[in-house]
């Protein structure tokens, strides 16, 4: 067990402030159903991102954009029913925010009233400013999102690193002091470089969680199946693979087929 998971038995926003503060660094997954949500607690994770990646991992979609707000009530739901340590955070989906700040907290209220989650998630900077506030006026903690966002993709065409050129670095810095000064929690940065990273990192009070944006910042986040090798077609240099249940889970479920089909499974101790 963690000295994290001693020391903290229920991680709330002020915690991942307090971790910051002390140095210690934040880590953040994402789950999708119940029975992943319970073991990743179980382990110690800090944040659990009911992410709108479930629309790649879970539906097979090839972007994030064709999941509804009913669908990350019922991931959420179904992840905060494991939950017993962990922070959630929940993504507010494409089309669910952007156009109108009262549709962007009616949106947030129904993943908060809904799921029970702790949280919620937009993708943005200062054109979505009018709906941030609206959604921490009410009460509901939000994590901002900056760098590479994933729900602009058509936008931007390509899932290469974003802010190599000072133009957009400077409005990246310029977006998270934003959010800090208007209330978020916590911002992710996605793929962008690490130099970048540690100076927002640097320049703001809130902690900031990289992927893909170097050990410089103040947590990290992975994509589970990622994480735990169940994808097996995507390489990007970030990604550390921990397992590689592919190829495991692959040989377990051909050895089970070939046990039913010589008739070996069930044999005499697995029968009543």
């Amino acid at each position: 067990m963690s000295t994290a998971q001693k020391e903290y038995k229920r991680v709330t926003v002020k915690t991942l402030v307090d971790m910051k503060n002390q140095g210690e660094k934040i880590s953040m997954l994402t789950a999708y159903d119940y029975t992943m949500a319970k073991i990743v607690d179980g382990a110690g994770i800090d944040v659990v991102l009911v992410g709108d990646s479930a629309s790649n991992v879970m539906a097979g979609h090839e972007t994030t954009l064709p999941i509804t707000l009913d669908q990350m009530i019922y991931h959420a739901s179904s992840v905060v029913r494991a939950i017993h340590r962990a922070l959630v955070v929940v993504d507010l989906p494409f089309g669910s925010y952007q156009s109108d700040p009262k549709e962007a907290l009616r949106s947030a209220i129904r993943i908060m009233k809904e799921s029970g989650a702790h949280s919620v998630k937009l993708e943005g900077g200062k054109e979505i400013k009018e709906s941030i506030k609206r959604i921490l006026n009410a009460g509901i903690p939000v994590m901002g999102h900056l760098g590479l966002t994933p729900q602009s993709i058509y936008k931007f065409g390509t899932y290469t690193v974003r802010a190599k050129e000072d133009e957009e670095a400077k409005r990246l810095i310029a977006d998270a002091k934003m959010l800090e000064r208007i209330g978020c929690f916590a911002i992710v940065l996605e793929k962008i470089p690490a130099k970048l990273a540690k100076q927002v990192a640097e320049s703001v009070s809130i902690p900031i969680i990289g992927i893909g944006a170097g050990p410089d910042v103040d947590g990290q986040v992975l994509v589970l199946h990622d994480m735990l090798g169940m994808t097996h077609e995507f390489h990007p240099r970030f990604l550390r693979r921990y397992l590689n249940l592919y190829d495991d889970m692959t040989s377990a479920i051909s050895q089970y087929v070939d046990d039913v089909k010589t008739r070996d499974f069930p044999n005499q101790s697995e029968k009543y």
